[in-house]
């Protein structure tokens, strides 16, 4: 008796199609259950996971909308450049986008940032000029050198047998950076929660993510609460606390906290306004690690320490969305160095103790 057949092949799940090129692979990251944070506090506190995102963060949002928006406006072409000053992951997502439109890049760094960030840049072919840190007031402050050799490039662009456009990309004050975060960030979490959340959080860098998400949701339900998590260091706290922009303490987290309000800014209301430590802010990441295989940047780590002390305030029962901004790899020197954080009375993962 011959052997019965194979039983068919189970159906295959379903997978997004065949994309054209990375660029359509930006956006529509997965919403993740954080099963640590929402058994802590009662809650079901949710991740949207940006460091799914090509470029590895959330920045590639604003990154491919800054250019197209530019392309669009004609003042950007095929072979011209693309300039910021960025803590890293916005030149990261700039670097590859201007890569897809055969462009040229060069971004200006404060040279603490971290040495992944920078080797990620370089190993993308932009041109990375690495500057002092210094404050927005200082004419050398990253994003105003940004600004200044943006001016110089338009010069020798305009002067060119052939000029292709140059565009600052400004995220700090540019609009696009927080309509990008409004058309889509906003509208996938809407459309993932099915409509049902009652609060948003994240941290402040340039403004137009917290700024975008806000506005977003708030068109959706103007009832669902917006939250603030600011590190130390930062201004953000104080000033949507008690209207001043004043800062004290110091944080290693990279690419958030600000001391001023920027155009993405300007009309943003919150409601529920947190300092977070950089102490709770590692533990809860070591904890994220350790309990679901989640290993994620610091501001990652200052975003749901800030769901969780939102979730505090709004109560049991209630559902809080806040965003995991890139990964661990970029920071490992900081957060997996026993050494560096002893140095800074910060907690040590225990696996490493």
């Amino acid at each position: 008796m011959p052997p019965s057949p194979p039983s068919p092949p189970s159906p295959a799940p379903s997978l997004p199609p065949i994309h054209p090129s990375v660029l359509d692979s930006i956006g529509n990251t997965p919403l993740l259950y954080l099963r640590e944070a929402s058994e802590a506090t009662g809650c079901t506190i949710l991740g949207k996971a940006e460091w799914m995102n090509p470029g590895g963060s959330i920045k590639d949002r604003p990154a491919k909308a800054m250019i197209e928006d530019a392309i669009a406006q004609g003042t950007l072409k095929p072979g011209g450049r693309v300039i910021e000053g960025t803590a890293g992951n916005t030149g990261i997502g700039l670097a590859l986008v201007a890569n897809c439109y055969g462009m040229q890049c060069e971004i200006v760094m404060p040279d603490n940032q971290s040495e992944a960030k920078k080797t990620a840049i370089r190993g993308l072919g932009a041109t990375l000029i690495e500057v002092p840190p210094k404050p927005y007031k200082d004419p050398g402050n990253f994003v105003r050198y940004s600004g200044r050799l943006a001016e110089q490039r338009r010069a020798e662009d305009a002067a060119s047998a052939d000029p292709r456009g140059v565009l600052w990309a400004n995220q700090m004050d540019n609009p696009i950076n927080r309509r990008a975060h409004q058309q889509t960030t906003a509208a996938e979490i809407w459309q993932q929660t099915e409509g049902k959340l009652d609060g948003f959080i994240c941290a402040v860098g340039s403004g137009g993510t917290l700024s975008g998400i806000a506005a977003g949701l708030r068109s959706f339900n103007p009832s669902i609460a917006i939250g603030l998590a600011d590190p130390m260091g930062a201004a953000m706290y104080a000033y949507y606390t008690r209207g001043v922009l004043e800062s004290e303490g110091s944080s290693i987290t990279e690419g958030i906290g600000q001391g001023r309000i920027t155009a993405n800014l300007t009309d943003l209301t919150v409601d529920h306004a947190y300092q977070i430590d950089d102490a709770t802010a590692l533990q809860w990441l070591y904890r994220m690690i350790a309990q679901e295989g989640l290993s994620l940047g610091t501001s990652s780590g200052i975003n749901v320490a800030g769901a969780v002390a939102m979730a505090k305030t709004l109560g049991k029962g209630h559902t809080i969305v806040t965003v995991l901004c890139d990964a661990s790899h970029y920071y490992a020197a900081k957060i997996f160095s026993p050494a560096f954080l002893r140095e800074r009375g910060l907690p040590v993962a225990p696996w490493m103790a």
